[in-house]
């Protein structure tokens, strides 16, 4: 009696094609999305996009006043924690600090956005649901500025390397908006303590980037500094000297963004910064 065999390839084959095709679409759509959220900011559900379902009205809105640290982080991608392969970022890593030390800490929500420059966050911190988070917290982190001064990173793609004159034109119209927007979050929670993290230079470590960098982030760093030292409960976490001679070990792969080690110095400079403020102020723990 004769077998009977049955080829298979062409099973194999179509099994192989689709999953190959859809392989493909979902790659697709990852990279669509990335590339929508880089250029359409959009933040956390709920939070940054200005939603109010089931949420009082920011005049209705009030803290809590139980002991507990609140913390809120609203500004750009190093607000939300970009380059962490730890996902943490700066906020989460100082709330553990913080608990560490025997403080009760709950993190209310991150509202950074990728690429997020001044102009847009003047503009976010109108929308209900951000003033909502921003005046249940008693401890609000802000990072904004390093991308209105380089573009994202994309000064490194340029032919020809900024000079510190260009990089410097859009400080004092750049430096306007980060005092609009402290004294708008100070509007929204005047008891809040306000922390403001400094900015570094991503590109110490390139040869035509480095002194005009450091030109413009000193520049800025001292405005800022100038504008928070007019207000109560605003302070300045510095950020230059953790980077200055550490980039290979606290950038990520991007040469813009700190990795994980680099958002655990910043989130140690924020609780000694916590801590200073409040053991001047009497703070609770």
């Amino acid at each position: 009696m004769k077998r009977r065999t049955v080829d298979s390839s062409p099973w194999i084959w179509r099994i192989i094609s689709t999953v190959s095709v859809l392989a493909t679409l979902l790659l697709l759509f990852g990279f669509v999305y990335a590339i929508k959220d880089v250029m359409f900011p959009q933040g956390d559900a709920g939070t940054a996009s200005g939603q109010t379902s089931g949420k009082p009205s920011p005049s209705e809105a009030a803290p809590v006043q139980d002991g507990k640290i609140r913390m809120a982080v609203i500004g750009d991608s190093l607000a939300r924690g970009t380059g962490d392969d730890e996902g943490l970022g700066f906020i989460r890593r100082t709330a553990n600090l913080l608990q560490q030390q025997g403080h009760d800490v709950q993190v209310l929500n991150n509202l950074g956005v990728n690429g997020l420059r001044t102009d847009a966050l003047l503009k976010k911190l109108d929308e209900q649901g951000v003033r909502y988070v921003l005046q249940q917290a008693n401890f609000i982190l802000l990072s904004i500025g390093a991308n209105d001064l380089f573009q994202g990173g994309q000064v490194l793609q340029g032919q020809d390397p900024p000079t510190p004159e260009k990089l410097a034109e859009v400080l004092p119209e750049t430096s306007k908006r980060l005092q609009d927007i402290l004294k708008k979050v100070k509007e929204i929670n005047p008891q809040a303590q306000i922390s403001y993290v400094g900015l570094y230079n991503p590109f110490g470590d390139v040869k035509e980037l480095k002194v005009p960098g450091n030109t413009v982030v000193a520049a800025w760093n001292d405005a800022a500094l100038e504008i928070l030292n007019q207000e109560d409960r605003m302070s300045l976490v510095p950020t230059f000297d953790i980077f200055q001679n550490h980039l290979g070990e606290y950038l990520s792969s991007d040469h813009f963004h700190p990795n994980g080690d680099g958002y655990q110095a910043i989130a140690v400079r924020i609780a000694q910064e916590y801590q200073n403020v409040n053991e001047t102020q009497g703070g609770a723990k």
